[in-house]
């Protein structure tokens, strides 16, 4: 038996600004629809386990409260999986792991978040007179090894890679312009599930020119290069693959994406936006891609982790990356390989993908994918 994983079908929700038009839409009932979705396009009823990536939820396995409200039933069972930035493309990776192993013939992954509806944080007051303590992320390394913030971290990796503020604007308006050129030509349209009345991605801006972005200040430090405009949003989305094996798909006769190959490495977390590179260059050894999806944080650390590993940028996000579409935490690992899908499977285009991102305590995940059938 073929026990190889390949990604039959694949779905996302229109990525929405926090506060914007997914505001009042709590994880679980943001992640169903899409769940539905695929096994919709698939023709099926329930899978043998769902798994979800997510970072800023109430806890308690929000895959498994996903999963029953999408219908699939008791036997669904559900598991939440938190690995930071990395999360949905590491539960999609998790799920091939289980395929190969035998765990099952069909599984959802994905990821799912939801910063307008994430419930505060505090810790715990040392005693009954001392208020709590609200923070907004949760440890990502110990403090005396470091571990700084994303934008400020962002700054030290371009400015270490020699990333120029005008070649960052560059990159970022780049990214804009061609997410509003697929909204416009309906690139879109078959991976979206309309959420209520968020029918599009709400964050692509048009005019976003290189010469518009320059006159944005630096946002995270004084002489830093970052900025609000050529680094990604706060965002909320859902998105979500149905994997199954190279038997189950050659009997469907359907096609899909093949996962050739994947690793995860870490790195210094004082420079978390490179985490990625050594899990694509330990695959771009054996694979040669021909379309590239990473996630773009920040445009000076997407550009410094191109440049080290070889990687032509325009080869990069064709229709947009994180910078236009946004960066839902949880969900932007399987962002990608939705994005990947539609361009190597629905407009049956290249035929050999990488998807990548760097993510908080100086972690990355790489994936290899051929478009089969």
């Amino acid at each position: 038996m073929n026990r190889t994983p390949v990604v039959i079908a694949a779905r996302r929700t229109p990525i929405g600004e926090a506060g914007g038009l997914l505001r009042h839409v709590p994880i679980d009932r943001l992640a169903a629809p899409v769940l539905r979705a695929v096994l919709d396009d698939a023709g099926m009823d329930t899978v043998d386990d769902v798994l979800l990536g997510n970072v800023l939820g109430p806890g308690g396995n929000p895959a498994r409260v996903a999963a029953l409200r999408a219908g699939l039933g008791e036997a669904a069972p559900g598991m939440t999986i938190d690995r930071q930035c990395a999360s949905g493309l590491t539960a999609i990776t998790t799920a091939a792991a289980m395929i190969r192993g035998g765990a099952g013939d069909w599984f959802v992954a994905g990821g799912v978040e939801s910063p307008s509806t994430a419930p505060w944080r505090a810790w715990r007051p040392r005693s009954a007179t001392e208020p709590p303590c609200f923070y907004s992320r949760a440890p990502f390394a110990p403090a005396e090894i470091g571990d700084p913030d994303m934008g400020p971290a962002a700054d030290v990796v371009a400015s270490e890679a020699g990333i120029s503020r005008q070649r960052q604007d560059i990159f970022a308006a780049r990214s804009h312009e061609r997410a509003i050129a697929a909204q416009r030509a309906g690139r879109f349209g078959a991976e979206l599930v309309q959420i209520g009345s968020a029918a599009a991605d709400e964050r692509p801006r048009e005019g976003f020119t290189a010469e518009r972005l320059a006159r944005f200040r630096p946002a995270f430090t004084p002489d830093g290069t970052a900025t609000a405009a050529n680094s990604c949003g706060i965002n909320d989305a859902a998105a979500a693959v149905l994997i199954t094996t190279e038997e189950q798909r050659r009997r469907l006769g359907v096609p899909g994406l093949r996962l050739l190959d994947w690793r995860t490495s870490g790195v210094d977390p004082n420079r978390l936006g490179l985490g990625a590179l050594p899990a694509m260059q330990e695959l771009l050894k054996r694979h040669t891609p021909e379309v590239v999806e990473f996630n773009e944080a920040f445009a000076g650390q997407t550009l410094a982790c191109l440049d080290a590993a070889g990687i032509d940028e325009q080869l990069v996000s064709p229709d947009g990356g994180a910078i236009a579409l946004g960066h839902p935490w949880g969900a932007s690992g399987a962002v990608l390989v939705v994005r990947l899908f539609s361009r190597m499977v629905r407009a049956d285009g290249p035929r050999i993908g990488l998807a990548a991102l760097s993510s908080g305590g100086g972690l990355g995940v790489a994936t290899m994918w051929e478009r089969v059938g």
